[in-house]
């Protein structure tokens, strides 16, 4: 059985992340999944309980724009892009630095990363650090955008849920910026001609 903790409770949620807990907390996309960053057995599980493909890499969260540059290398468009978007419905795909194991991307070059526009998610991050997080539902199934739709598929395959509901319910959009060229991989509510505007 999953346990459905409150906002409120972030000791705890803080102490089963830490200690290697898989917990799902509503964003202001759709509810996300995560586990703490650089926790090769919590990623083991993660990815187990989701029946996710390994060829698939995780999206890490972070709590402040500064905090990226550790793990990425960031172009001058891409910087344009974390200054216009970020925090925000925003996920940017960059070129990983070489201090990022490869596991932490399912041996992918590339990292995607996020910063959350939720108080709620921004405040955990600060607590407990950098989270890999990715959307809370089973592979190949609808998002989830409340407490119970996440009990009705991930319940007893991870540790927690923050009872709560999304103030949405499109994923964020995704945005590889790790070549030249950008590409838009996934379309959401931050359009392609405001990623063109803030290119310019």
């Amino acid at each position: 059985m999953t346990k459905v903790v409150l906002e409120n409770q972030m000791n705890e949620i803080c102490d089963v992340i830490q200690k290697g807990g898989i917990v799902a907390f509503p964003t202001e996309t759709v509810y996300g999944v995560g586990i703490h960053f650089n926790d090769e057995e919590a990623l083991e599980r993660l990815m187990e309980a989701k029946n996710r493909d390994y060829s698939k890499a995780i999206t890490l969260m972070v709590a402040d724009k500064a905090d990226i540059s550790q793990y990425a290398y960031i172009s001058p468009q891409a910087q344009k892009m974390i200054d216009q978007f970020m925090p925000g419905m925003i996920t940017l795909i960059f070129k990983k630095k070489e201090s990022v194991h490869d596991i932490m991307t399912n041996g992918k070059s590339t990292i995607g990363i996020r910063i959350p526009d939720s108080e709620f998610v921004l405040s955990l991050l600060k607590k407990v650090g950098p989270m890999l997080v990715t959307s809370a539902n089973l592979s190949q199934h609808s998002n989830t955008t409340s407490t119970q739709e996440v009990l009705n598929q991930l319940d007893g395959r991870i540790d927690l849920v923050v009872d709560g509901k999304t103030s949405d319910n499109i994923a964020s959009t995704v945005v590889d910026v790790s070549q030249d060229e950008i590409k838009i991989l996934r379309a959401g509510k931050i359009t392609k001609e405001q990623i063109e505007e803030a290119i310019k």
